[in-house]
């Protein structure tokens, strides 16, 4: 059968025979990238619930599941925009399909081979790390032939320090939320080690512990999901940019309905601050060069797309550098409308189709579903050297709950692996200190933490080379 039978909008590119086979094996490779990121994290969610005896294995892994591919469903594609622009969009849209192919192929090639590598040994690693690992990468090898700046290190070093922090959060709050336990709570249930098959938790700390692995898993998806998003995407803005750089599906009558209602708001700033300088000048020329360029947008014109999408951008940027100037005063009501037009036109640009968020759902969920238990027993019994007791297990649970949530809401990718652990680590020493840590498994996750940047950045750069190669 044809590949344009089976993907219709592929009769409207010049695309040849082979760039559609690498442009096939690209989305195989997301939709496999996202299923090992499903099996490689699932210990994450359900190895304190399997562990203190809340819910047997069959069932905790099939509710992860599912609660994974909700959490991407309903998560929104602001962590997936975040991946996006880590990689030089502006650049690549401008050279031949066959270099976003390379770009892509070792970012994906790089991040599945390393996951694969540490699931298989049982290190608890994060998907997270290696992927930004792996677009550094690949992004170095761009400039190294192309030249400019190939890497966007202002968004590395944003997504770079909640990497960092966020395992130092989780192992801090976890420490607190355990000593609060102890000496505010102290209800003695809580601290009951399951020593049995039967031997399973109260009502109440089973309900708590089951909603802590849901809430763990929905924010999982929310945020590890939407990286498998925003690699879809990056893959069919490298082989289709003139369909996918821009959403087709917001007619012109609605842009210019945004445009005209972003004008006036801006008319009302200047007025009320009784100025016109050079921001409100250029806040007016960028709204009538995308009106004006509207009609240039096409799902087949490249060039002509790119240029649009470009002029969106330059809009996005002004109206936030309209917002940052100090010397402008902007009133609660006329901020929160432009806040809104702003989120409008990020849509033009910033986007993700339904199916694509649920093909990575599915992956995710299916993912999440198999490969669980290498992991898993890691997490449960070789962080301490003591089983989770139940507190153990709902402090570090709630603490990675809010934690991915909150990065999530904020836009930034965090390991749920690297929370997690550390927040079982820090549960571990709140209850018996330093030695009741496993130095063996810390001492593997820490390598495994260490070398995975390096790794995946290196591993991602060879790929690019090799692949361009052949080019």
């Amino acid at each position: 059968m044809h590949f344009c039978k089976i993907i219709p909008f592929l009769g409207e590119t010049d695309l040849t025979t082979g760039l559609i086979i690498v442009f096939g094996l690209c989305l195989f490779a997301v939709v496999a990238f996202e299923f090992v990121n499903g099996f490689h994290d699932t210990a994450n969610a359900v190895a304190t619930v399997i562990y203190t005896k809340a819910l047997k294995p069959i069932i905790a892994i099939p509710w992860s599941g599912f609660w994974n591919f909700l959490g991407v469903f309903t998560g929104g594609i602001a962590v997936a925009m975040g991946i996006l622009k880590l990689v030089p969009m502006d650049t690549l849209m401008t050279l031949p399909v066959e270099v976003g192919a390379c770009l892509v192929l070792s970012v994906l090639l790089a991040a599945i081979i390393w996951n694969l590598g540490t699931w298989y040994l049982g290190i608890p690693c994060s998907s997270s790390h290696t992927l930004i690992g792996a677009l550094i990468g690949a992004g170095l090898g761009f400039t190294w032939y192309y030249g400019g700046s190939g890497v966007n290190w202002h968004k590395v070093e944003e997504i770079g320090l909640s990497l960092i922090l966020s395992p130092l959060i989780g192992f801090g709050l976890a420490v607190l939320l355990m000593y609060f336990l102890k000496r505010v709570i102290r209800y003695p249930a809580l601290f009951h080690i399951p020593q049995g098959e039967n031997d399973r938790p109260p009502l109440l700390i089973r309900g708590i512990l089951i909603i802590t692995c849901t809430l763990v898993s929905f924010f999982h998806g929310s945020n590890d999901g939407q990286k498998g998003v925003g690699l879809f995407m990056l893959i069919l803005i490298a082989f289709l940019p003139a369909r996918f750089a821009i959403n087709h599906h917001i007619s012109d009558g609605h842009i210019v309905s945004i445009l005209d209602e972003t004008k006036s708001i801006i008319q009302t700033v200047s007025t009320s601050n009784s100025l016109r300088n050079a921001t409100f000048v250029k806040l007016y020329d960028d709204i009538e060069t995308v009106k004006t360029n509207l009609s240039d947008r096409s799902k087949t014109d490249k060039k002509s797309t790119y240029k649009f999408r470009r002029q969106v951008e330059n809009l996005v940027k002004s109206i936030v550098a309209l917002e940052a100037n100090k010397s402008i005063i902007i009133d609660h009501t006329d901020q929160n409308k432009l806040d809104h037009q702003l989120s409008e036109l990020k849509k033009i640009t910033d986007f993700a189709p339904i199916w694509v968020i649920l093909t990575i759902s599915f992956a995710l969920g299916l993912g999440t579903m198999i490969g669980w238990k290498r992991i898993v027993v890691t997490i449960g019994e070789k962080i301490g050297n003591e089983h989770l007791s139940y507190a153990q297990g709902a402090s570090s649970e709630i603490v990675a709950a809010s934690t991915i949530g909150i990065s999530t809401l904020l836009g930034l990718p965090v390991s749920t692996t690297h929370v997690l652990s550390s927040g079982i680590a820090g549960s571990m020493v709140a209850s018996g200190g330093k030695s009741n840590l496993n130095k063996g498994t810390l001492k593997n996750i820490g390598l495994a933490w260490v070398l995975t940047l390096p790794v995946s950045i290196l591993l991602s750069l060879l790929l690019f080379v090799v692949f361009h190669l052949f080019i």
